[in-house]
């Protein structure tokens, strides 16, 4: 596969074997940043479970301190009060089985979908076009609630969705470069604060076994996981 001069600089520059620590990643990721636009901050892991087992499975929610810098489009499934809920707390389109039809007819102008639970079997025929793309409302997820204000708010503001992969992977988005090292750092020991308490009880042995941080046209760096998580107990 053939890389670009500046991916090959990059390279050059940095060295993939070496464990980081966080801030050290960060510095190294901004260094040597050259694009044109905000790249997006990754953080991936691969974990110790087997993700063939329902009991080991990893997944849940997390709200970053400060946002991923994306804009996330939020539909909201509600009627009633909950309807006014979720516009007042700034859903970008709100409906029921109005929505329904509109995105039987194609349209998916949409990041993410949440839903109160009376709404599950209105939107149950739409299982078929969001299960595919992952934007099928899931208790498990917390886009199946209640507190669908709350849900809106949290989504608006940046909280993440994540789940591990066949091969025990799990990577997320936690922010732009363009954010201050602080806010990044914060983001990330926030994000893997929350995979270390999903720890399902069922996986034996070692349960983070990798940890790297890359921006979207940059390479991946380890980071020295024992050490980050050192400094979260502080």
């Amino acid at each position: 596969m053939r890389h670009s001069k500046r991916y090959r600089s990059y390279r050059e520059n940095v060295d993939r074997t070496k464990y980081h620590g966080i801030a050290e990643a960060v510095k190294l990721l901004k260094d040597n940043a050259k694009c044109k636009f905000d790249e997006s901050v990754e953080v991936a892991a691969r974990l110790g479970v087997d993700p063939k087992h329902a009991d080991q499975m990893v997944r849940g929610t997390v709200a970053l301190p400060h946002g991923t810098g994306k804009k996330v489009r939020v539909l909201a499934f509600a009627i009633g009060e909950k309807n006014a809920e979720a516009k007042e707390a700034g859903a970008d389109y709100v409906g029921a089985e109005d929505m329904v039809e509109k995105i039987q007819g194609g349209w998916l102008d949409f990041d993410v979908a949440v839903a109160t639970p009376d709404m599950m079997r209105v939107i149950g025929k739409l299982g078929k076009i969001l299960g595919t793309r992952g934007l099928m409302p899931n208790p498990k997820s917390g886009t199946v609630t209640l507190d669908i204000g709350k849900a809106v708010k949290e989504l608006k503001a940046g909280r993440i969705e994540y789940r591990v992969d066949r091969q025990a992977n799990i990577a997320v988005a936690v922010g732009k470069l363009s954010f201050s090292d602080e806010m990044l750092i914060e983001n990330v020991k926030t994000y893997v604060d929350a995979l270390l308490k999903a720890k399902p009880a069922a996986a034996k042995g070692q349960y983070l076994k990798s940890l790297s941080i890359c921006s979207t046209m940059g390479v991946g760096l380890k980071v020295d996981y024992h050490t980050l998580i050192a400094e979260m107990k502080k």
